[in-house]
């Protein structure tokens, strides 16, 4: 794995931190490569109970495609008379898997925005299940702004988030949204002072790690079910979650914590 991302794994906690502070974590094919690894390897992995993305330095938390590299391989494909080439096959190979490995994970995703979250920056941001956001944050879609179209999973993830008219708004006319913005838009779960944010998330990450992971998982397939789908296709599927949920072991630990008066300690299973 690339050094420009960094992966650990500590006590049922995969750590994803982008680590490119000196280029406000853009993203370069080696980054993309190697975060996407890092995300599917947290995804699979059972020992992991909660994944933490976030970022090196305080300016950015991902300023989205390196748009230097970008130039070079514009200019490249042109020479070589290729339509697609290698610049925009970066969504297809490169940010799909990644968003889909965060959003489709059977765990919590929590993620720590230190600074500017845009373009694909904000879609990795969107498709965490939690967002803890400094209070010197901005986030920005910047897409039609260098005349492209939304990626990252963001057509998806931004109007499940802000509704469809905002989400046209922010993604015709891309400007800056502050923290305070961001959190009454639901964008941001919560905002903590800048020198308190990595302490915040890493405390939050590892309480989601050491709670009910099968309980968690069903959450988030239940809630991205029912976004697409009937009242009764949804009451079906809560059937069939609460039936998984109800077999764990984490379940009858709860049960038995909760008669005896004591706090669960949850397996994950």
């Amino acid at each position: 794995m690339a050094d420009t991302v960094l992966y650990e794994v500590s006590d049922g906690l995969a750590t994803i931190t982008l680590n490119r502070p000196e280029a406000m974590n853009a993203l370069d094919i080696a980054t993309k490569v190697a975060l996407r690894e890092a995300v599917r390897a947290a995804a699979d992995d059972d020992a992991v109970r909660a994944v933490l993305l976030a970022a090196a330095g305080e300016r950015a938390f991902c300023v989205g495609q390196d748009l230097k590299e970008h130039v070079g391989l514009l200019a490249a494909d042109r020479e070589a008379g290729s339509g697609e080439g290698r610049t925009m096959s970066t969504v297809r190979e490169h940010y799909n898997p990644i968003v889909r490995a965060l959003v489709e994970a059977p765990k919590p995703v929590v993620a720590a925005v230190n600074g500017v979250a845009a373009g694909a920056g904000f879609g990795f941001a969107l498709a965490a299940d939690y967002r803890i956001v400094a209070d010197t944050a901005a986030f920005n879609t910047s897409f039609s702004g260098v005349a492209l179209t939304a990626d990252s999973g963001v057509s998806w993830t931004l109007p499940r988030v802000v509704g469809p008219g905002r989400a046209a708004d922010l993604l015709l006319f891309p400007r800056s949204l502050g923290a305070r913005e961001a959190f009454e838009l639901g964008i941001a779960s919560r905002v903590v002072p800048a020198a308190d944010l990595r302490a915040e998330a890493e405390r939050t990450a590892r309480a989601l790690a050491e709670g009910p992971t099968v309980a968690f998982a069903a959450l988030k397939e239940s809630v991205a079910y029912g976004l697409t789908h009937s009242l009764s296709e949804t009451l079906e599927k809560e059937d069939e979650l609460q039936s998984r949920a109800g077999a764990s072991e984490d379940h009858a630990i709860a049960v038995r914590a909760f008669v005896q008066k004591e706090k669960p300690r949850y397996l994950g299973r």
